[in-house]
C-alpha cells in the first residue's frame, strides 16, 4: 500500500509540474513581443539556402573588389613581355596571361570593382527615377497617370540596348560615369510600373484617407505614409537590377561600345578575348565564368528577398 501511495504521489507531482510548465509556455506566448515585418522577413530569408549561399558569394566578390590592390599579385595593367598568353598555372600566373602579358587574375580582381560599381550605380539611378515617376503617376491617377504611363509605354517600345548602342556610337568616346548614367536612365520603366500599381492600391487604404482628413499635404502622404509600404518592392527590384546592369555593361563592352578598352572590366576582358577563343580559351572562360557566378549569386539573393517579403507570392 505504501508503495502504491508513493507512486500515486509521484504521478500527481509530475502532472502538477507539467501543468505549471504548460501555463508558463502559454503566459510566455501571450506576453512575448510580436516580431516586426522586417524580423519576419529576415527569418524567412535565412531559411532560403540558395539566397544565403548567394549572399556569401556576393560578399566575397565585394571584399575581393575592395581589397583588389592587396590581393592581386600584379597591377591591373602590368605587362610581362616574357609571359604572353601563358596557360593557367604557369609560374606566378594562376589564371594565365593575355595577349599583352597582363595577369588575368589581377585584371579579374580589379575588373570586379568597376563591374560591381557600374551595376550598383545604374541600379540606384533607375530606382530613384522609377520610384519618383511611379509614385506621382500612381498617387494622382487621372490624366497625370495617363500621360505618364503612355510615356513609359513609348520608352518600352524601343529596346534599351539599341538606344544605348546608338547613343554611344554617336557620342564616340565613353567613360564609366556615362555608362552608369545612361544604363540607369534607360532602365527605370519597369520599376515605375510596379510602384505605380502599389501606390494605386495603397492610396485607397484607411490610413491614407485618415491622413487626408487631417489635412496632410500630398508630398507628406507620398513620402511619409506610402513610400515605406513599397520598400520591399524597391529592395527586390534594385537587387535584381544590379545583375541586369552588370550583364548590360558586359554586353556593351563586348561590342566595343561600353567602358574604354584599356579599363579592366569583365566585359572588356571578354571583348579582348574574341580573337583567342580557340588557342587561348582561358581568356574568355575566366571573365565569363566569374560574371556568371556573380549574376547567379545576385539573382539568388533577389529571389530570396522576394520570397521573404512576399511569402504568399512564393511558388514553393
Amino acid at each position: 500500500m505504501a508503495t502504491e501511495r508513493e507512486s500515486i504521489t509521484a504521478r500527481s507531482g509530475e502532472l502538477g509540474s507539467g501543468a505549471e510548465a504548460l501555463k508558463r509556455r502559454e503566459l510566455a506566448l501571450f506576453t512575448r513581443k510580436p516580431r516586426s515585418p522586417w524580423q519576419l522577413a529576415w527569418a524567412r530569408f535565412k531559411r532560403a539556402k540558395l539566397a544565403i549561399a548567394g549572399a556569401i558569394v556576393f560578399l566575397a566578390f565585394i571584399l575581393a573588389a575592395i581589397f583588389a590592390a592587396q590581393i592581386a599579385p600584379y597591377g591591373q595593367n602590368d605587362i610581362d613581355l616574357f609571359s604572353i598568353k601563358v596557360s593557367p598555372g604557369t609560374g606566378d600566373h594562376l589564371l594565365g596571361t593575355d595577349e599583352l602579358g597582363r595577369d588575368v587574375l589581377s585584371r579579374l580582381l580589379f575588373g570586379a570593382r568597376l563591374s560591381l560599381w557600374i551595376g550598383t550605380g545604374a541600379a540606384l539611378i533607375s530606382t530613384v527615377i522609377g520610384l519618383i515617376f511611379g509614385a506621382i503617376a500612381g498617387y494622382y491617377s487621372g490624366w497625370v497617370d495617363g500621360v505618364m504611363m503612355r510615356f513609359v509605354d513609348l520608352c518600352l517600345a524601343f529596346p534599351s540596348i539599341f538606344l544605348l548602342l546608338v547613343f554611344f556610337s554617336v557620342r564616340g568616346r565613353n567613360s564609366v560615369s556615362w555608362v552608369i548614367i545612361l544604363l540607369g536612365v534607360f532602365g527605370w520603366m519597369w520599376l515605375a510600373r510596379i510602384i505605380r500599381g502599389e501606390f494605386m492600391s495603397l492610396k485607397q487604404r484607411d490610413f491614407v484617407e485618415a491622413a487626408r482628413m487631417i489635412g496632410a499635404p500630398s508630398y507628406r502622404i507620398i513620402f511619409r505614409h506610402l513610400m515605406p509600404n513599397v520598400t520591399a518592392a524597391i529592395i527586390v527590384s534594385t537587387t535584381l537590377n544590379i545583375a541586369y546592369y552588370m550583364l548590360s555593361e558586359s554586353a556593351l563592352s563586348f561590342l566595343g561600345f561600353g567602358v574604354p578598352s584599356g579599363t579592366p572590366t569583365w566585359g572588356n576582358m571578354l571583348n579582348g578575348s574574341k580573337s583567342s577563343y580557340l588557342n587561348s580559351p582561358w581568356l574568355a572562360i575566366a571573365p565569363g565564368l566569374t560574371l556568371t557566378i556573380a549574376v547567379l549569386a545576385i539573382n539568388f539573393i533577389g529571389d530570396g528577398l522576394r520570397d521573404a517579403f512576399d511569402p504568399k507570392g512564393s511558388t514553393r
